[in-house]
């Protein structure tokens, strides 16, 4: 049972219903792939549990077919142990191609995230990135498709070993996986008395901030924090999107299960200053930690880490793209997230807690017919398009960002990481 929660037989098949209906609103004759980081080969054997309950809820809600694609880390470690060094350029001759039919079939995709943050903590930097960056480029035109809402698709996390005792490593062995199964639980919302009930609130409420910074059309956001003095650009007719967004096919769904942020995408090319991260990023298996970008004219110049910069410098190398910026995230310190004062070492919840942005590609669908436009045209109007995506946090208690109006005058917005009085 999670420590002083939901017994795990009843939080499951709940958190199943939230990630169908909520996070994906799955539709009748709609096709479910569920995955994992593609890395590492698919969805960790230990989030099976989850996996299942989530198929049974995607059967009653008509789904005609379930696939799962399944990883093992320990699998991972295989290869890096025994394959040759020459080899890690290479990846599935099958699965980019498999990815993309599935999703222009308007199909659905769910990653479950149940991850070891230090798989690859002591693997040699140069194949960690090397194998990084080929993963990256292979599967680049299914992310695109995802960066376009081509079809539902959402992210959600089951608890894990390695990563439970990553997040709680003051506590029992015995209590790792009850202790982090009760705060998904809780952060997920799934211990309401009607959690389907209290995310529709809870998107209403992103929605309502998402239609107020809309109404702003600020040019510009400047940050400024320890280690942080940085103005991000705006471009015409970017859009905030907060919770919900909408597939090609007009299906409204959640991408993240939980969420908290609002974002937008910057100007690719109008990004200057020093931003220093707040939190360490667990990326692919490897830590990166105590690192700050400084920018100008919209691109990373100068790179510096306590730890992973090896990694760090490499992910930034992947191809133009990686060097700028493609999201930019408001999160409040007062999120529910933050308020656990827990590190995860897991994007989706770190994100969540912390005002954050995002190196490598910008969504179209942040931008005013984004999604129409071809690659070039996007470009032209700011967006940046790159094989990677990666998102690190920035927010802290000491953060505060100025909104730019069109007119040039400049309000606050977040104050000591809240949101400004008015805001």
């Amino acid at each position: 049972m999670p420590d002083d929660g939901l017994p795990l037989e009843q939080l499951l098949p709940l958190y199943a219903e939230v990630t169908v209906k909520i996070g994906l609103n799955l539709q009748p004759g709609q096709r479910l792939l569920i995955l994992g980081p593609v890395a590492n080969g698919g969805a960790s054997l230990d989030a099976a549990p989850l996996v299942r309950h989530v198929a049974a809820t995607a059967y009653a809600a008509g789904a005609p077919l379930v696939e799962v694609l399944w990883g093992d880390e320990p699998l991972q470690a295989v290869r890096f142990k025994c394959a040759r060094r020459d080899t890690f350029k290479q990846f599935s001759a099958w699965l980019p191609g498999a990815l993309v039919a599935h999703v222009e079939a308007g199909h659905a995709v769910l990653s479950i995230y149940a991850n070891d943050p230090d798989q690859l903590k002591n693997e040699p930097p140069e194949l960690v990135s090397m194998l990084q960056q080929t993963t990256a480029r292979a599967v680049r035109p299914f992310r695109e498709h995802l960066s376009r809402n081509q079809t539902n698709w959402c992210v959600v996390a089951a608890a894990a070993p390695a990563w439970a005792a990553r997040v709680f490593p003051g506590a029992e062995p015995n209590q790792h996986l009850d202790r982090l199964w009760s705060v998904i639980a809780r952060l997920c919302r799934l211990e309401r008395p009607d959690p389907v009930a209290a995310w529709e609130a809870h998107l209403n409420e992103l929605y309502t901030r998402t239609e107020q910074l809309n109404r702003k059309r600020y040019t510009a956001l400047r940050y400024s924090a320890p280690g942080t003095e940085l103005t991000i650009g705006l471009p015409d007719g970017h859009l905030w999107i907060g919770g919900r967004s909408s597939s090609a096919a007009g299906i409204a769904f959640a991408p993240n299960v939980p969420t908290e942020e609002v974002f937008t995408m910057p100007h690719k090319d109008r990004v200057d200053g020093t931003v220093r991260s707040t939190k360490p990023l667990s990326y692919g298996g490897t830590l990166i930690d105590g690192f700050s970008l400084r920018f100008a004219g919209g691109r990373v110049v100068d790179v510096r880490a306590k730890q992973g910069e090896a990694v760090l410098r490499t992910l930034i190398e992947t191809d133009p793209g990686a060097a700028r910026l493609g999201e930019v995230a408001l999160v409040p310190q007062s999120s529910p997230i933050a308020q656990t004062g827990l590190l995860f070492y897991n994007t989706l919840f770190d994100e969540n807690a912390a005002s954050h942005v995002a190196i490598g590609a910008a969504y179209k669908f942040t931008l005013q017919r984004g999604e129409a436009m071809s690659d070039d045209e996007f470009e032209r109007a700011g967006g940046n398009r790159s094989a990677t995506h990666v998102d690190f946090m920035i927010g802290s208690a000491d953060l505060d960002i100025d909104g730019v109006l069109g007119d040039g005058r400049v309000e606050p917005l977040m104050r000591r990481g809240d949101w400004a009085p008015g805001n």
